[in-house]
């Protein structure tokens, strides 16, 4: 990745036109055009100071597959008020979901897993603008996001139109460099191919089967200026943010070089980038060729019990509910296993991975839940790892968080020290949790869960889930090695949906629901000085006895409007007295609806309450006004507010 400074307008705009203007560029075929430029752009935004997620100005921008080249120009720009001083803007990226940030450094929920976005700052001093560029070679293709926010807000407290707050803008611009007509390296197929400078390198891209467990890469036959000294570096995979696991192969010399990757992602494109790295006049020839290996999985017969007794009650006149139309939309697209092949779920020799059947059921925006045929309780097996799917690859998924929850049957664990160790991973699954006990996949670092005897259960909670297919692995482990657990099993309950916030932001938050250009997605606002991602941050936290002392003191302080009703019922002033009286009530449960914390009383509606205050304050002070003026009192009463 490469970060530029282009602080001079002149300048940037010259830089965008060689951009646009790149002219395509062409292969060793004349006449076969390879690269296109796009432009993606989206309106300015006026930017917040910090305080929670909803402050910070969320981008969304979709990357097209085979791009070789993503480009950002960040822009920002201040007013030119005295009010406007300097400031830094604080932008964060990420691939496939919106960026977690934590500016406040305040604590997530336990048992949540974050992975700190990659960000950079931007500073407005005495320059009313400035504009950065952002460069990243072979991105992954998707969505990409970019959020953007001022620092902490300073907390005071300023009256509306009395002063003027500085505007801050910030827009983003994207602009691609794409392939076309990539060269498709086919399995088990040596492709022949030449890299005519070391400014020229060569990309080639190659299609991931499903239940795919190693995919071996081997560059072979490399030979420069008809020599057979060569020096190459292929790069496989995209670059992610805010993590990227892109590989890289080192080939010089005459050896054939390869490469071994574990669980590659399934039913994606790889892409595959080879670069020259000798002289500028060298041409370099070599050989393609991979090969995968895959992982057929067993059959398993929950899924044809389930049809079955689908079978039993088609007599049932109609069907209600979102969950059964999408269990038959995903009967109606699933091919049924063999009878047969049902049968040999037994045995572990034929197959190295067991699948469980999973239907989503959605209930609103960014909330589902899955549910695992004949389940939630399945079985867990020491030869081989147990799979269920999870799809979150609807594009709205991303703006929840998903929660898995693990719980182990003690009764069912056949081995007492044996424990259940589960993976958590987007694009493919792992398979080697036998062997190495390490949740990485080729491209993506899993999240690790653990239950046993003596710690049934475990609950993995991540915010904003990347677009995708996620998988569950689990398999049962024994201390002593995996001799030990012979054909061993174990039943584990799986609790799986995603839900806009986790525990709806607890009883001091308040989860709400955010949009940018149609995409949903949401955070939550704390309120009685609770703090976090969840609002279970109680570090500045206001206790049970203080929220409650606050409240009594603002609503018994209309108390004082007492004396002054006395005083207006024993002069005869009636009008005022209702006045008064009108005013005490309202504002008393007014300020009892309005509190953060959990001492909250609301009457009737909130609006309704705040209208009936507001009406009530401007009456009693201008009754007060007319009732200590010396005018005669039908003038009094013919101008009062109340009388109107």
């Amino acid at each position: 990745m490469v970060r530029a400074a282009a602080p001079a307008l002149g300048l940037l705009l010259l830089r965008l036109l060689q951009l646009l203007s790149l002219p395509a560029a062409r292969s060793g075929r004349p006449g076969d055009l390879l690269y296109i430029s796009e432009y993606f752009s989206q309106s300015a935004q006026k930017l917040s100071f910090y305080s929670w997620y909803g402050n910070a100005k969320l981008f969304r921008f979709q990357v097209p597959e085979d791009t070789v080249l993503l480009r950002w120009l960040l822009q920002a720009s201040k007013g030119k008020g005295p009010e406007c001083t300097s400031t830094e803007i604080t932008i964060h990226f990420s691939h496939g979901a919106p960026p977690v940030i934590n500016p406040l450094g305040t604590r997530f929920p336990s048992n949540a897993t974050v992975r700190p976005s990659y960000n950079l700052t931007m500073t407005l001093s005495v320059t009313l603008q400035n504009s950065i560029f952002v460069n990243i070679t072979t991105p992954a293709a998707g969505d990409w996001f970019i959020a953007a926010h001022l620092p902490q807000a300073a907390g005071k407290i300023e009256v509306k139109g009395f002063s003027t707050p500085c505007a801050y803008i910030f827009q983003p611009d994207m602009f691609v460099l794409r392939l076309v007509d990539v060269p498709v390296l086919q399995p088990d197929t040596p492709l022949q191919q030449t890299i005519a400078s070391p400014a020229r390198p060569l990309h080639v891209k190659i299609f991931i089967p499903e239940y795919t467990a190693t995919m071996q890469f081997t560059l072979r036959s490399c030979v420069v200026n008809s020599t057979k000294a060569c020096a190459i570096r292929v790069m496989l995979g995209s670059i992610m943010l805010p993590q990227s696991f892109q590989k890289t192969l080192s080939c010089k010399g005459t050896a054939d070089c390869s490469l071994v990757l574990h669980s590659p992602p399934w039913e994606k494109w790889l892409q595959i980038m080879a670069e020259n790295l000798g002289t500028a006049n060298a041409s370099v020839s070599f050989e393609m060729i991979a090969s995968f290996t895959a992982c057929k999985p067993g059959s398993s017969n929950s899924f044809l019990n389930f049809y079955n007794s689908l079978n039993q009650n088609q007599s049932t006149p109609a069907l209600g509910g979102g969950r059964n139309a999408s269990t038959l939309g995903m009967l109606g697209n699933t091919t049924l296993p063999a009878v047969g092949a049902a049968n040999n779920a037994s045995d572990p020799g034929t197959f190295c991975l067991q699948n469980q059947p999973v239907i989503r059921e959605d209930l609103d925006v960014a909330s589902a839940r899955f549910r695992i045929i004949n389940g939630p309780s399945i079985p867990v097996h020491s030869e081989f790892p147990t799979l269920l799917l999870f799809n979150l690859n609807t594009g709205m998924d991303s703006g929840g968080t998903l929660v898995v929850n693990l719980l182990l049957n003690e009764t069912s664990l056949s081995i007492g020290n044996a424990s259940v160790f589960a993976c958590v991973s987007a694009a493919s699954p792992v398979l080697t949790l036998n062997t190495t006990r390490n949740c990485s996949t080729a491209f993506f670092q899993g999240y690790p869960l653990n239950v046993n005897a003596s710690s049934t259960e475990a609950t993995l909670i991540i915010p904003y889930p990347e677009t995708d297919n996620w998988f569950l692995s689990l398999q049962l482990m024994c201390p002593q090695g995996q001799g030990e657990c012979n054909k061993a099993k174990a039943k584990v309950t799986v609790s799986t949906y995603l839900t806009p916030c986790f525990d709806d932001c607890g009883t001091y938050g308040q989860c709400s629901l955010l949009r940018r250009h149609g995409y949903l997605y949401a955070g939550c606002s704390c309120k009685a000085g609770w703090s976090g991602w969840s609002c279970t941050d109680n570090t500045k936290a206001q206790s049970v006895g203080s929220q409650n002392l606050a409240t009594l003191l603002l609503t018994l302080s209309n108390l004082m409007f007492l004396p002054a009703i006395a005083v207006a019922l024993y002069r005869y002033y009636l009008v005022e007295a209702s006045v008064y009286t009108y005013t005490m009530f309202f504002s008393t449960f007014y300020h009892a609806c309005d509190q953060p914390g959990v001492a909250v009383m609301c009457i009737m509606d909130y609006d309704t309450l705040q209208y009936c205050d507001f009406l009530g304050s401007v009456v009693a002070i201008w009754v007060t006004i007319l009732c200590m003026a010396r005018v005669k009192k039908i003038l009094k009463y013919n101008s009062s507010p109340a009388a109107s």
